[in-house]
């Protein structure tokens, strides 16, 4: 028997029984879509999470307080002390002992309430000085950024994300020139900065920038930072600029032991990388959970087949007292699982696309496939019609014709 003949002979057989058929593929079209939606969907997250991460910034480091300090040996956890002040932010940019960080932010974050007449969003609200804008890669809108200016003469005044602008005037209203109140405090608004996207507490565009002495000292009343965040000169040097601002950080604390430094330096890179490993590890779970459903659907075929070999048990037997050898009873039943599985597969690809790109639309992802998760889906679809259908074909092959002729 050839491939045409046998592959012809595997559809005839599938088509006899529809319904059957459907819901035996119906398992695999929902495996298969299952884990590229879900993987997609995971890719998704990790890129979206990478972006606002590289929008920050580049050849940033960022200097958290208390992430190694010790304390009646319990250890500190990453910024739950407050060891940082903005003298030694000014420290770092007027030293001589740091030639290779080019910018200097110190910074201040609070979440507040923030209402213009009747309408009121709660925020984030950051004390800045104007290295921020270049630090964060903030591009205005309208307006103008926080000056030094501002910061050194305490001046009540803000600049405000597109969300925050759209949730107190609307989304065709100039706020510019209009008041906010923060913490009960009035702040004239000086600039709005352009959308950079992102949800949650990563939403860089539900922000407001104050001052930061004016944060400090008029509205949170904290004489210390929440962070420094620096910028090298270049990605070549970014070792060499964490190694000379942890060394004046620890003279300035009068810290002689560097692993009891009450400060910690993240790299970009160290922060791209934990997110990384989350996105993955949540990635992997979620292909796991998915793959149990092509599990599923690989014993529904296998059941399907095994009812198959019994109802044409007589079949069987005709064809091998006429002289069909084992190898092609054992090709006509692994024929008609792997057509099966590979239906399956490309109807699963196409619903686990369509599944991915409407979610990632709805919650605002970006959408990616990845041909590596479509190839191994359709691949284990394959595996799968050869593994669960061997033993109904062996089945078959193995049946006596005789026996198989007298079967009722």
């Amino acid at each position: 028997m050839d491939f045409t003949t046998l592959l012809g002979s595997a559809v005839e057989a599938l088509t006899l029984n529809k319904l059957r058929t459907a819901l035996a593929t119906l398992g695999i079209v929902i495996g298969i879509g299952s884990v590229i939606a879900l993987v997609s969907l995971g890719q998704a997250s990790q890129k979206s999470v990478e972006s606002q991460i590289q929008s920050l910034g580049s050849n940033l480091l960022t200097v958290i307080p208390g992430a190694s300090s010790s304390t009646g040996g319990v250890r500190g956890a990453a910024g739950s002390l407050t060891t940082l002040t903005y003298a030694d932010a000014q420290a770092i940019q007027n030293s001589g002992q740091v030639p290779d960080v080019s910018l200097v932010s110190p910074e201040l974050s609070r979440r507040a309430q923030v209402t213009s007449g009747k309408n009121n969003s709660n925020v984030q609200v950051v004390g800045v000085v104007p290295a921020y804008e270049e630090v964060h890669n903030i591009s205005m809108q309208s307006g103008n950024f926080v000056t030094q200016q501002d910061v050194d003469g305490m001046s009540k005044v803000a600049v405000i994300g597109p969300q925050v602008a759209s949730d107190l005037y609307g989304d065709n209203s100039d706020a510019i020139g209009k008041t906010i109140r923060i913490s009960g405090q009035s702040f004239r608004v000086i600039g709005v900065t352009v959308s950079k996207g992102g949800s949650g507490f990563f939403n860089q565009d539900d922000i407001v920038f104050i001052p930061l002495l004016t944060a400090q000292k008029q509205i949170f009343g904290e004489s210390y930072l929440s962070d420094i965040t620096l910028q090298a000169k270049s990605a070549d040097v970014m070792t060499a600029a964490e190694n000379e601002v942890g060394y004046l950080l620890l003279s300035r604390h009068k810290i002689s032991n560097p692993a009891q430094a009450d400060f910690t330096i993240q790299s970009q890179n160290d922060i791209l990388g934990a997110a990384t490993q989350v996105t993955g590890t949540f990635t992997a779970l979620l292909s796991g959970i998915a793959a149990i459903s092509l599990l599923v659907g690989g014993i529904g075929i296998m059941n399907i087949m095994l009812v198959t070999v019994t109802e044409r048990t007589r079949e069987i037997g005709l064809r091998k007292s006429l002289g069909a050898k084992k190898k092609i009873v054992i090709a006509q039943f692994l024929a008609e699982s792997i057509i099966l599985t590979f239906t399956g597969g490309i109807l699963g690809m196409l619903l686990g696309s369509t599944l991915s790109f409407v979610l990632s639309k709805i919650i605002s992802l970006p959408f990616v496939v990845s041909l590596s998760s479509v190839g191994l889906a359709m691949g284990v679809s394959a595996g799968i019609g050869i593994l669960f259908g061997w033993y109904p074909a062996q089945k078959a092959a193995n049946l006596s014709p005789i026996e198989a002729l007298r079967y009722e």
